[in-house]
Order: structure tokens, then sequence, then C-alpha cells
């Protein structure tokens, strides 16, 4: 069974950093694109960060560019979201997903990871 595992969330302070990782099993990881979701408390979900299967080319919401940065291992089957000067707003749970188009298309999701930024 096609597995999505986050890790690495928790609580920081105002202005700190996180890492989180998304460890893929039973895919061939490096088909995929991969995705960053976030979804605040009473709020829609929200596309934070891709990156894609070749090449790694990477797009971001304008609400975390310049500081969160999305990042891939192919051999580790693994995705990464580096997240700095984290605000109040970043709080939600962080969910990975990885998509693949034509001809075979798939999409899985994790089951995300909770990230708390306050004092």
């Amino acid at each position: 069974q096609v597995q999505l595992v986050e890790s690495g969330g928790g609580l920081v302070q105002p202005g700190g950093s996180l890492r989180l990782s998304c460890a893929a099993s039973l895919i061939t990881f490096s088909s995929y694109s991969m995705k960053w979701y976030r979804q605040p408390p009473g709020k829609e979900r929200e596309l934070v960060a891709t990156i894609a299967s070749a090449g790694g080319g990477t797009n971001y919401a304008n609400s975390v560019k310049g500081r969160f940065t999305v990042s891939r291992d192919n051999a580790k089957s693994t995705a990464y979201l580096q997240m700095n000067s984290l605000k109040p707003e970043d709080t939600a749970v962080y969910i990975c997903n990885a998509v693949k188009g034509w001809p075979f298309p798939a999409d899985y999701w994790g089951q995300g990871t909770q990230v708390t930024v306050s004092s």
C-alpha cells in the first residue's frame, strides 16, 4: 500500500525554523511531482509549494515565497519543506501530496503533520 508519511512538525516560536519531511513508499518517487499543502484551523486547504518530478522546478504561494524552500531527494524517496522566519499565521496541518499525470495518472496524500507557531 502506497504511503506518504510526514514528519518534523511541532511547536516553534515566531521567527523560528522547521524542516518537514515526506517519506514515500511503494511508488516510483522520481516520477511524481510533490506538493505541500497546509490547512489552518477552520480554513480551507492551501497549496504552499510544488516541486516538479523532472528537473525539480519549484513554485511557491506568495505567502511563503522567500521563507520556505521545497526540495527532494529521489534516492531517499523523500520530499522536504524548509520553513524559516515562521509566523503565527503559518500555523496549520501540513500535508504532502504526490501527483503523476498522463499516461498513468495517480494521486496520493499523507495524513499531515501539525505546525504551531506561537510564543
